[in-house]
């Protein structure tokens, strides 16, 4: 006789603020088994995730309809505390991190190892104190799962994202009782090693017993790592297939009810531009950010071009915006215009004219308790004093209703951002959404100089397209100088005119997007 499913989802339904977002979801899953759940943003993968992990948004909204079925037990999580009881445990897209804590400390939270003391004997376990040895050891154990070195002993505040997920991760892999993972987006800011220590720690998962919901936009790692792969769109599965009997393209075109081809993308070949005007210059610039090494990189950037900014993970590529713009201590010299401009002071970037879409979207990017509207239209008001009504003479500002709703229904059109309303707040929207607004909110600003790190982070493959597409867009029409940077390289080529590879916390070399890749896989090794 056939064993039964660890998990039955039947007939799953749920509506947001009148907005259905799943309606007759079925999903089974059975113990070792590996499913991909994918989809485009909004297409509510994360929702029925939630529903399953008893997360707080879904009571608060409601609830849901349907039934979940788990070890031949009906089952209904008020809390993600009783689906963390029954064996579930989730790897968040966005981070459930203490930032104060150490790495360990988030790991083992709720479940540290004690040690007994006189005081304990006598009075209660409240006197016990925690055993730090035992705590490392344990937190080591999960570490070493995943093929990846992470340091233990450092903040989760002074860490790069990278090693924050694999934090996340490492904390669900250190539970005993844990039969059953769902995993949303784990390798969105994994490195490609990365990203295949994690896989292989999946296929380890299996082999134990453990199932895995694995959602993810990379459709090679799902065909890589998944036995079935189920297609949502529009809040319902449409499609349901063994990985081994499919491809990316099929699992695409389910996706997003279209083929979607390459495009016929082309890759500038030459160096065009030498003798446009050096708009930004970077010079020895170092910056000292956990995780990214920043120790001498002189850069210059032509006026009106994407100068695209890649390299392995760790080797300074997020530091140097980051940097410039202050959000981590920094020294050397940064010029614009011909003016200097002064380091760790992001107030006097933003009077430059910078704008910066951050790769950390929740922690950086967005007011997430506020409306899109606030959100896209706040910094634009507070530094540029647009979307305001000013009398008598500047000394009364009142907020402009009527333009801030204009310029957010603008940019939810132009960047297909998925919402009831722009009175939405920002945490209800997937994470791909976010970071659209994110986007908005810099396009907002209508900078000179656009910094903009990992655009695409989180967003799916419909959708990835339309923001690289957005970001030409916005250069050429408003001729906008960006510099951007990504872990993909492929997304640097399709989108910049230049690209400089970070290597040992230098500039190793600026190549054409359209040179030849071993070019540019010989100068991210160049200096490690």
């Amino acid at each position: 006789m056939e064993k039964a499913p660890l998990l039955e989802m039947r007939n799953i339904r749920k509506d947001f603020f009148g907005n259905q977002v799943l309606e007759d979801i079925n999903l089974t899953l059975r113990e070792g088994e590996v499913i991909g759940l994918v989809g485009e943003n909004g297409a509510g993968k994360s929702t029925l995730m939630k529903i399953l992990f008893g997360a707080d948004v879904i009571r608060e909204t409601g609830g849901y309809g349907g039934e979940i079925i788990l070890n031949s037990e009906k089952v209904s999580f008020n809390s993600p505390f009783e689906a963390i009881e029954k064996g579930i445990g989730m790897v968040h897209q966005e981070f459930s991190l203490i930032p104060g804590f150490a790495a360990t400390e988030n790991i083992l939270l709720n479940r540290e190892s004690k040690k007994k003391s006189v005081l304990s004997e006598l009075f209660s376990d409240r006197m016990d104190t925690l055993d730090r040895k035992e705590m490392d050891k344990r937190a080591d154990e999960a570490i070493r799962k995943m093929g990846v070195n992470i340091d233990q002993d450092m903040r989760i505040s002074d860490m790069p994202v990278g090693h924050k997920q694999f934090t996340e991760i490492a904390r669900e892999l250190s539970k005993e009782q844990l039969k059953l993972l769902i995993l949303d987006e784990p390798t969105a800011v994994l490195t490609e090693k990365e990203a295949e220590a994690l896989l292989e720690s999946i296929r380890g998962m299996a082999k134990r017993g453990i199932a895995v919901i694995f959602i993810t936009h990379r459709l090679g790692e799902i065909l890589a790592v998944c036995d079935r792969v189920v297609t949502m769109r529009d809040g319902r599965v449409v499609n349901e297939v063994n990985a081994k009997d499919t491809s990316v393209a099929e699992i695409t075109k389910w996706m997003v009810g279209r083929d979607v081809g390459a495009g016929g993308a082309s890759y500038v070949t030459e160096d065009t531009g030498k003798d446009k005007r050096i708009i930004l210059s970077i010079d020895k610039l170092w910056v000292d950010m956990p995780g990214e090494t920043v120790r001498n990189v002189k850069l210059d950037v032509r006026e009106g071009e994407i100068l695209g900014i890649g390299g392995l993970a760790g080797q300074g590529k997020l530091g140097i915006p980051n940097g410039v713009m202050g959000l981590y201590p920094a020294g050397g010299k940064v010029t614009f215009n011909g003016e200097e401009i002064p380091l760790n002071n992001p107030r006097k970037c933003l009077d430059a004219s910078f704008a910066f879409v951050s790769e950390d979207r929740r922690g950086v990017g967005l007011l997430l308790d506020e409306s899109l509207e606030w959100n896209i239209a706040f910094p634009a008001m507070q530094v540029q004093n647009k979307f305001l009504k000013l009398y008598l003479g500047g000394l009364i500002k009142w907020r402009d209703d009527k333009a801030i709703k204009e310029i957010t229904s603008k940019y939810i059109d132009e960047l297909a951002i998925k919402c009831t309303s722009t009175t939405q707040k920002a945490k209800e929207l997937s994470g791909g959404n976010q970071q659209k607004v994110c986007l908005a909110k810099a396009f907002a600003l209508e900078p000179k100089l656009l910094f903009v790190s990992e655009p695409t982070r989180g967003i799916d493959v419909g959708a990835k397209a339309l923001v690289l597409d957005a970001l030409k867009k916005f250069n050429k029409e408003k001729g906008v100088t960006v510099v951007m940077v990504s872990s993909e390289l492929e997304e640097l080529r399709q989108t910049c005119d230049r690209i400089a590879i970070i290597s040992g916390g230098k500039v190793a070399g600026i190549l054409p997007s359209g040179e030849k890749l071993e070019k540019f896989g010989e100068l991210m090794l160049k200096n490690c």
